[in-house]
């Protein structure tokens, strides 16, 4: 089936020049990475440069109670967190809290009249604490609200409540008569390490120190390696199936045909899909570890990790790449072949979605029992194995035996479906029809 002919390697080299001789091609290779690192590179625009104004924010003490506890709560974190330590450069904004009497009446008129102020550039924010929030009052139950319209990423809720909850504990244990100059020692928090698991060396029997962990690191190695087997996947398989339509319907084909079987042909597309994918994929891992270099973070990428991602970089491609193949031969147009592209993306898309709880538990049930279903073991597989917890080596084979089953048989199919409906003219192709292709050929 997988038979290498003369006929097929020099289709394979036809198509390959042509293909990465294309402007779409070397175009592709600097618009996909913006397209799938735009965010994490906003991200690190804006975290470079950070916005610094002075941030105003009203506070509605509906306690009587707790409006000098914030103020000074927040001033003090601000102080705390304002400046970067070691070069005393400003890396946030300073949070100033003005304390606003409660009006009489409806309480809705003032939050109106507020959110007006925040509107107008006036305010930041302003916070509410309801009546509710007394010394005896059940924190479970607590009444404090923040209104603002800034960004979903801003960290104004997060930085503000502790601000407030610091305030209301300060409140809590002055009325239970702790001295209140005592209470920010009895309130700090201690730092927790983060650090990865003790190991033994094989060889000597020595225990490794643990090294701590980097949490961005934690998240962008497995991220950063998933998102990048699946641009490369994409750009070697995506434009597959409407050039194989494109040839069929400017009878391209029927000429090739005239040298070459079906199998030689399809075989040839199939590799030139693979040398394709693999010539960016160079191009991608270099400049990565480059950077990662340049940023002193090449320890965080497990080296190992590299010959698994082209194991399964291949056989993923080897898969969309046939199924491209024999769905565009079913095609008669590269309109018809859009209608039909979800069932190549598919593979590629679904693992993105389960992501997250592959993340939350990369060794739990769930992760093994999707990492191990073939259509997604390539890209879970990848995530897992970029995780610092690893994979065990019999889930790695397990996973490469299916995936490439998988690959036999979707090229098996796939060359059925193309031998028949190369040729054929007409009505667009039904998906009973192309499954009753692949089964009787």
């Amino acid at each position: 089936m997988l038979n290498l002919s003369r006929r097929a390697l020099l289709i394979a080299k036809r198509d390959y020049l042509i293909s990465v001789r294309s402007k779409s091609f070397l175009f592709g290779l600097i618009v996909f990475p913006l397209l799938f690192g735009g965010s994490s590179l906003g991200v690190a625009i804006l975290k470079a440069k950070p916005d610094l104004r002075d941030r105003h924010i009203a506070l509605i003490d509906r306690t009587g109670k707790l409006a000098d506890f914030v103020v000074q709560a927040a001033a003090a974190k601000s102080a705390k967190e304002m400046f970067e330590k070691k070069t005393g450069v400003q890396i946030s904004p300073r949070y100033i809290v003005e304390p606003v009497p409660p009006e009489s009446g409806d309480p809705d008129l003032q939050r109106l009249a507020l959110s007006n102020r925040v509107r107008n550039g006036e305010l930041f924010a302003f916070i509410d604490v309801g009546a509710s929030q007394n010394a005896q009052g059940d924190p479970q139950k607590a009444n404090i609200a923040c209104y603002t319209n800034a960004g979903a990423i801003d960290k104004l809720q997060a930085w503000i409540g502790g601000a407030v909850n610091d305030a209301i504990r300060t409140e809590r244990l002055t009325e239970a008569g702790i001295d209140r100059s005592r209470v920010p020692a009895m309130l700090a928090v201690a730092p927790v390490d983060n650090l990865d698991l003790l190991t033994r060396d094989a060889k000597t029997g020595a225990i490794h120190e643990p090294i701590k962990r980097d949490e961005l690191a934690v998240f962008i190695v497995p991220f950063g390696a998933m998102m990048l087997l699946m641009m490369i996947v994409m750009m070697g398989c995506a434009p597959m199936m409407a050039a194989v339509t494109e040839d069929k319907s400017q009878r391209i084909v029927e000429m090739l045909l005239g040298v070459a079987t079906p199998h030689d042909l399809m075989l040839g597309k199939v590799l030139a899909g693979v040398a394709r994918s693999l010539t960016s994929s160079v191009l991608y891992v270099t400049v990565g570890t480059v950077a990662l270099i340049a940023a002193e973070a090449s320890g965080a990428t497990p080296l190992s990790l590299l010959p698994w991602f082209y194991v399964y970089l291949v056989a993923e491609v080897t898969m969309l790449c046939a199924l491209s193949v024999g769905l565009g031969a079913a095609c008669n147009s590269p309109q018809e072949a859009q209608n039909l592209m979800l069932l190549v993306l598919a593979p590629i898309m679904v693992p993105v979605f389960l992501m997250l709880p592959v993340l939350d538990r990369p060794n739990g049930p769930l992760a093994i029992a999707l990492s191990l279903f073939p259509p997604f073991t390539p890209m879970l597989m990848v995530l897992r194995q970029a995780m610092p917890g690893g994979v065990p080596l019999w889930q790695l084979w397990i996973g490469l035996l299916g995936v490439l089953a998988c690959s036999l048989v979707g090229v098996w199919a796939a060359s059925r479906v193309f031998r028949v409906a190369i040729l054929m003219q007409g009505q667009p192709p039904r998906l009973a029809d192309i499954v009753r292709w692949a089964v009787k050929g």
